[in-house]
């Protein structure tokens, strides 16, 4: 679909302005969709008054559009900015507003939070497919990215829009591949960084919490950033977790920071659900033979030591990195690796978690 979308663009490209420019250089086209070849986009004017001169260029595009290969319909609506007041602008950040009550969407029957000691260790790969996992099994699933500082989510999940706000209180997420998701990294430009210290931290927790409209959810999942810090503190203190699950490679570094994570939700408590045992063995596709390159059965060992289930033991391999890169996360597949997340999501739902 998305080589759809920018087959679209590109012909939109070769639609040229009388004054100069194209459509997509001029930054005209608002709101373009494509579902089962079904292309609707509106250009944006201006003026009204340019807009109602610009009837043939609309219909230019539209032939243009309809010409594209695979494409069946083209809608193409002409707009302007209206004369009355824009509607305010939503902003993200600042310190967090006095909360009567626990910061839990009303629609979200369960939070699920995904930590780890460390970065590199792989949750958010773990977040979204298992969020791509439950949604296969038939359950509705939200994936809040907490990592502000280091948002990866929106990448993940081919994300490429930016959230509306039609009153600059309510925020509209946005939905792939059966998961509705918000992300900070949605907001911003991909490479603008996040300088924001602790207070600014849990408001934008809070905003993205409350004032998201997440609908009904069988299960937000909570993707945290590394450490224990204000974001996990928050969340836990102030929301109704149910649980979290800990991420963390075999490797003795990444188990010393798993160890604190869990210290930090039993100091907070809150329910530690299992362990995943993440980058467990490379299999190499040529003459296939298992190394361990990050050690062997840390997390196997420390699961049970401290007697909680171990949920998962996930390889390294080309594909999760390849679906990560690409929007289109492994979980969507039929491979191995996309079972072995099925496995965990319905472990989950036969635990009653989720």
């Amino acid at each position: 679909m998305s080589e759809m979308k920018d087959a679209v663009e590109a012909a939109l490209e070769r639609v040229d302005l009388p004054d100069g420019g194209n459509l997509i250089s001029r930054d005209m086209i608002r709101a373009l969709r494509v579902e089962n070849g079904v292309v609707r986009f509106v250009i944006e004017a201006p003026s009204a008054e340019l807009a109602r001169q610009m009837e043939p260029l609309r219909a230019i595009a539209q032939k243009a559009t309809e010409a594209v290969p695979g494409v069946t319909s083209a809608s193409v609506v002409l707009s302007a900015p209206t004369e009355s007041k824009a509607p305010p602008q939503l902003k993200m950040g600042g310190h967090p507003k006095p909360q009567d009550s626990v910061m839990k969407p009303a629609g979200v029957k369960t939070i699920l939070a995904v930590g780890s000691g460390k970065g590199g260790v792989g949750k958010s790969t773990v977040s979204a497919n298992l969020a791509v996992a439950l949604a296969r099994a038939g359950k509705r699933v939200g994936l809040l990215d907490a990592d502000i500082h280091g948002p990866s989510q929106p990448r993940m999940f081919g994300l490429t829009d930016k959230p509306a706000s039609p009153d600059g209180k309510t925020i509209i997420p946005l939905k792939a591949h059966g998961v509705t998701v918000m992300s900070i990294g949605s907001m911003l430009a991909e490479d603008k960084a996040v300088v924001w210290r602790g207070p600014m931290l849990m408001g934008a927790l809070q905003q993205m919490l409350m004032q998201v409209d997440w609908g009904t959810q069988d299960v937000l999942i909570v993707d945290l950033p590394p450490g224990t810090g204000d974001v996990q503190l928050s969340l836990c203190q102030k929301s109704e977790v149910a649980g979290a699950i800990v991420v963390s490679t075999p490797q003795d570094v990444a188990l010393l920071d798993a160890r604190k994570a869990l210290d930090a939700f039993a100091t907070l408590k809150t329910p530690v659900l299992g362990l995943i045992e993440n980058m467990a063995v490379f299999t190499c596709p040529h003459c296939g033979k298992d190394s361990h390159i990050f050690g062997h059965g840390g997390v196997v060992a420390e699961a049970e030591k401290i007697g909680v289930p171990l949920l998962a033991q996930l390889p390294i391999d080309l594909d999760t990195r390849l679906g990560g890169d690409g929007g289109t996360p492994v979980a969507m597949g039929d491979g191995p690796i996309s079972q072995a997340y099925a496995q965990l999501a319905e472990r989950l739902i036969q635990g009653g978690i989720v």
